[in-house]
């Protein structure tokens, strides 16, 4: 039960009279509703909204604008940043091997980063992160960290798309035709779409492209990715320096390209197609069939430092990039 002193402290926070808030570290205009429990040590930001029969643990971190609904547990460990939707009794977990009585020296830790989205009844296994806006759905089972944008379903969760990147067709005619017909924009900053010389003929068919004629740069490197698993995702970095051309030569696979405002799907199923990706375009490529074979053309020989790894840092460099004025490509 709160104080004269403890009410005054949240005088801008709704506390349902039924509600066991023993936390004073809540942000303003947050609601509490029927039957929840928040112990001592719990964090929570301001506008958030707290559903009935929530419990949330000593060393939870909530950030700012948060909606968990009904029957939603937060154990010790777990971090929800600004923004986030948790869905009626998702579960959240922070031991592997549970015993009774038996207590973790260090829990395994938890976040599900700004703007993401975790739907009714899906369950979290420790030590998981869920990447910036991603999406997991209904009754999913998360056994692995999910990445930005992502969008998992189903049991284990699988990445099945993207949050606004819906795909595009490559609508070209068949033939070769005349060079200034043949690269389509996108809506990816720099990225592009490549129809490739094919000719066809009784004997069968041959696509050609020549490097310093053809395609946008001359290729220092080569590599081919195949046997993938279908429900494998590859990629998943930006590159400062190196430019890629992306062929998928049998099968098909998907490729999502990201410049940080603007994220667009294409699907790479024909040997005559070939997809640009310049500088500072962050790449994943998913969906493979299990034929896919996929050749990746590079400007440049490998080099770990050119690898941007992480989107929040990728974001970072983009963003800082457009405040010092310089490009970005």
């Amino acid at each position: 039960m709160l104080t004269h002193r403890d009410k005054s402290i949240m005088k801008n926070v709704k506390v349902h009279s039924t509600a066991d808030v023993q936390s004073l570290n809540i942000g303003q205009r947050t609601s509490i509703w029927q039957f929840v429990v928040i112990l001592p040590d719990a964090v929570i930001g301001a506008d958030c909204n707290i559903c009935s029969h929530v419990f949330i643990e000593n060393h939870v971190i909530i950030g700012e604008r948060v909606t968990i609904k009904s029957g939603v547990q937060l154990w010790d460990g777990i971090t929800i940043e600004d923004d986030v939707f948790i869905g009626p009794n998702a579960t959240f977990t922070n031991d592997k091997k549970p015993r009774s009585k038996h207590f973790l020296t260090e829990v395994m830790r938890t976040r599900v980063e700004a703007g993401a989205s975790v739907g009714a009844g899906a369950v979290i296994l420790p030590g998981i992160q869920i990447g910036k806006g991603a999406m997991v759905g209904a009754g999913a089972v998360v056994t692995r960290s999910v990445p930005p944008h992502a969008i998992a379903t189903g049991n284990p969760a699988r990445i099945v798309g993207y949050t606004n990147s819906a795909a595009q067709p490559v609508v070209l005619e068949a033939g070769s035709p005349p060079r200034d017909q043949s690269i389509l924009q996108s809506t990816v900053k720099g990225v592009k779409v490549y129809r490739i010389k094919r000719v066809t003929d009784i004997r069968g068919s041959i696509s050609v492209g020549e490097f310093d004629r053809d395609l946008p740069f001359i290729a220092k490197r080569y590599f081919l990715v195949f046997g993938v698993p279908s429900v494998e995702t590859r990629g998943e970095h930006a590159h400062l320096a190196c430019q890629q051309f992306l062929i998928c030569v049998a099968g098909s696979c998907a490729v999502v390209a990201d410049d940080g405002t603007h994220r667009q799907e294409f699907l790479l199923d024909r040997p005559d197609v070939g997809l640009h990706l310049p500088p500072m375009t962050w790449g994943i490529q998913y969906k493979y069939s299990s034929d896919a074979v996929l050749l990746v053309f590079a400007s440049h020989y490998y080099d770990d430092n050119d690898y941007i790894r992480d989107y929040n840092d990728f974001l970072q460099i983009l963003n800082t990039a457009d405040s010092t004025g310089a490009p970005r490509s």
